[in-house]
């Protein structure tokens, strides 16, 4: 409360305070009797002021705290599970795809085993060509491999020491004036003359 709202009841005090003393006692100065009262009104606003309810402050609350989300925890393969994978790691590819030709990088023998042929390989372009002459493997006798062979221009050579199979014939050019590039190929089964023509993008089998 404002001390000003405490100056009527002093003065209420003072008007008591004077009025009930006995006449005939020794009166108090005006001094004296202001200060009493205002000392009365103080205690009043102390007792007034001591009833007035406080705010009581909350009780503190927890802090808000983050919680890790959950993780993935590998789980341990047993010994048995380890050897099958590392087993599936290191075995070898058997598919078709994925196996290597065994004859890829062998040179055909100058004296095959099978049974004889003749091969001619005719050069129609007019440029001098090398020629890659490749075996498939035979199931009789298990040949295979590869030659090479340079046949000038509009020229031709004749191939006696061959076995009868299936061959395969790539021709290329030497010379950047006329491209040669071109592959064929065909399988033998007699011992006539059988003819392979390099065209400047292909290699025709005519036959015997």
């Amino acid at each position: 409360m404002k001390p000003s709202k405490f100056l009527p009841v002093l003065f209420l005090i003072a008007l008591i305070a004077s009025a009930c003393a006995p006449q005939a006692a020794p009166t108090m100065s005006a001094e004296a009797v202001q200060s009493t009262a205002v000392a009365a009104a103080f205690t009043v606003v102390a007792q007034t002021q001591a009833a007035i309810p406080t705010a009581t402050p909350l009780p503190p609350t927890d802090s808000p705290t983050l919680t890790p989300l959950p993780t993935n925890t590998p789980v341990a393969l047993s010994s048995q599970e380890v050897t099958a994978t590392t087993a599936a790691l290191s075995a070898p590819t058997t598919s078709g795809n994925a196996t290597v030709d065994p004859c890829s990088n062998r040179q055909l023998s100058s004296s095959p085993a099978g049974k004889p042929t003749i091969i001619r390989i005719a050069n129609t372009t007019k440029a001098e060509v090398t020629v890659s002459l490749y075996l498939n493997e035979t199931a009789s006798h298990g040949e295979c491999g590869y030659r090479s062979y340079v046949i000038r221009k509009n020229s031709d050579v004749t191939i006696s020491d061959l076995v009868q199979g299936c061959y395969s014939l790539w021709a290329w050019s030497n010379n950047n004036a006329v491209h040669v590039n071109g592959g064929g190929g065909g399988c033998i089964n007699n011992d006539d003359k059988w003819t392979f023509e390099i065209k400047e993008d292909s290699i025709k089998f005519v036959g015997p």
